[in-house]
């Protein structure tokens, strides 16, 4: 599977740069992670959970950076099992650059899986680690603002410009066909 891809993040270079080598904030913003620890120099060990259709299972394992270039950019050697469930490694190199009023972050990414969770399918592989990404800068994002309230919007409030009693709607209608898809 490979991954490319750039976004916009509120925060300036040093700040992204900092908050993507904190183990806290990582362990807040990766989806289904349950632990991330240091492991020496520049590695850290993870516990995640993941679930891929009918593949449900927790991963042990290790992330290596190297070529390390404050603020600049480094990449990302991983490695996880999860016993019968499979096994996914890879690599992710990853930059930050000055952009607007925050930075970019770009990536690229190569990895593999194996056992069941290859058997699954490659589209549906691509179709959750595509989501996770999503949720990983979505939760980044709204981390990185909670830290710097002093970047929201200055309309953030009204609902970024939004009337109330649309989303209230919007809301109901959500609500109502939740309760008529479970009936």
């Amino acid at each position: 599977m490979d991954m490319q891809g750039s976004r916009q993040l509120v925060v300036q270079q040093q700040e992204a740069w900092e908050a993507l080598n904190d183990p806290a904030v990582l362990k807040l913003c990766v989806p289904g992670c349950k632990s991330i620890d240091p492991d020496g120099e520049n590695a850290y060990k993870f516990v995640t959970g993941l679930k891929i259709g009918p593949v449900d299972a927790t991963f042990k394992g290790t992330i290596k950076l190297s070529d390390i270039n404050p603020p600049n950019s480094y990449t990302i050697n991983f490695d996880g099992n999860g016993g019968a469930a499979g096994y996914g490694k890879g690599t992710a190199q990853v930059t930050l650059a000055p952009k607007d009023s925050g930075c970019e972050l770009t990536y690229t990414a190569h990895a593999t899986v194996g056992g069941r969770m290859a058997q699954v399918g490659q589209r549906l592989v691509d179709g959750v680690a595509k989501q996770m990404l999503e949720l990983f800068f979505k939760r980044f994002n709204d981390e990185m603002l909670r830290r710097h309230p002093e970047l929201a919007p200055k309309d953030a409030s009204k609902g970024g410009g939004i009337p109330k009693w649309v989303w209230i709607v919007v809301a109901a209608a959500v609500v109502a066909g939740i309760i008529v898809a479970t009936r």
